[in-house]
């Protein structure tokens, strides 16, 4: 215990002589001592105070001696406090029985032994500090649990995360030479067609039309092959904070018309009816190549899992800031995977199986961010889905959100 921290003592007489007596006799640099003239004083400081002792002499007007030993006695607030009695009566009148009814520790008479006092005041004011050191301990060792249970928490959460992103990078992996193998394979049957027909001298039974579709289909697998690793370097430099943009002026109904018109044919394949509703001419200043790259993932998902129903872009000017939405019919998304599907890798299986690495959603969000605007869909299982890409006319480019 050091002299900041003292051990509390009360000392309770009517007689202020009495009271300087024993404060000067029991003093010390390990302890403060209160004073108290009457039984109301004396409890108006246990309320105040936790003192390891109080000295009570028994006879006092109004309040005496016994009487404030039965009301502390009686409250929690006070009834550990140890209880010395002092009287000036005689033995004989038995007060020291009394006192040690009421639970009293010692009864002491006047004229006082000074030593026996001390000593006496000394073991409580002892005991008081071990207490206090030992609440001390045992608070120490309380918060160094608390400590450890947080760190084993923190330790286990961080044992989940890097059990999920071993997880996710060997789905990742596995996903990457899913996508990639695909096209590759349709590449490499092609190639051995054609280098069997060129070993037999058939080349020339193929057909114009014949030779402009094999073109075709060797573009689509191309093209989507360098998506794939278009979206693996986007997320790459967006978590470098590396990803440029090149804000200039843009028409954006020309935009999406076009956009509409390029995805029309892979629309009609799927039996879906892709339409753009009519609106007054909106310009605004934005990286148009990602602008557009975020409408055809957009639409590229909705006729992925429109279920062949229609998709409709619309778009809505106000205030500086234009809305593009992009509704599908199709089968919808649970309220559980509606912020889900923004983060990477994640692949909604919403009609059949899934395609691509999950990162569209994720890079159109951030691409969102990064004009200053946002992306967010409304959708109920069963009512289809409207994803809506906000944006601000004006040049708001900020820095692109890095991937945690």
């Amino acid at each position: 215990m050091n002299s900041q921290d003292p051990s509390k003592l009360l000392i309770v007489d009517d007689l202020p002589e009495n009271l300087r007596a024993l404060d000067a006799l029991i003093r010390g640099e390990d302890r403060a001592v209160y004073q108290a003239a009457s039984g109301e004083d004396a409890l108006a400081l246990m309320l105040e105070h936790d003192f390891a002792l109080a000295i009570l002499d028994v006879q006092m007007p109004g309040m005496d001696g016994f009487e404030l030993a039965e009301v502390m006695r009686s409250t929690s607030r006070t009834r550990n406090i140890p209880i010395v009695f002092v009287s000036a009566a005689g033995r004989e009148l038995n007060y020291a029985f009394k006192g040690y009814e009421t639970g009293a520790v010692d009864f002491l008479y006047k004229p006082l032994d000074s030593d026996a006092v001390r000593s006496k005041v000394n073991v409580f004011v002892t005991l008081d500090q071990q207490r206090r050191q030992m609440q001390r301990q045992m608070a120490a060792l309380e918060h160094s649990r608390q400590e450890q249970e947080t760190l084993l928490r923190e330790l286990h959460q961080t044992q989940e995360e890097l059990q999920r992103s071993l997880r996710m990078r060997d789905e990742f992996m596995s996903l990457v030479a899913h996508e990639l193998r695909t096209p590759l394979n349709t590449l490499f049957l092609e190639a051995q067609m054609r280098s069997l027909q060129l070993k037999r001298g058939t080349l020339a039974t193929i057909g114009p039309e014949q030779f402009e579709a094999m073109i075709r289909r060797d573009e689509r697998q191309i093209k989507s092959m360098i998506r794939l690793i278009d979206d693996m370097l986007d997320v790459s430099r967006m978590r470098s904070g590396q990803l440029s943009i090149r804000p200039g002026q843009v028409q954006l109904m020309d935009l999406l018309e076009r956009v509409v018109s390029d995805l029309s044919l892979q629309a009609a394949a799927t039996g879906c009816r892709l339409s753009l509703l009519p609106h007054p001419p909106v310009q605004g200043c934005w990286d148009e190549f990602r602008i557009e790259q975020v409408v055809v993932n957009l639409l590229t998902n909705a006729l992925r899992y429109g279920g062949g129903q229609p998709v409709e872009v619309s778009v809505q000017y106000a205030q500086d800031l234009v809305s593009i939405h992009v509704r599908d019919e199709g089968k919808g998304i649970s309220p559980n995977d509606l912020e889900r599907i923004f983060e990477p890798y994640e692949r909604g299986a919403r009609n059949g199986e899934p395609k691509g690495l999950g990162l569209g959603l994720y890079i159109s969000r951030q691409l969102a961010l990064s004009h200053g605007g946002e992306l967010r869909v409304t959708s109920r299982p069963g009512e289809g889905s409207t994803f809506t890409l906000v944006l601000p006319t004006c040049e708001q480019t900020v820095p692109t959100a890095t991937m945690s």
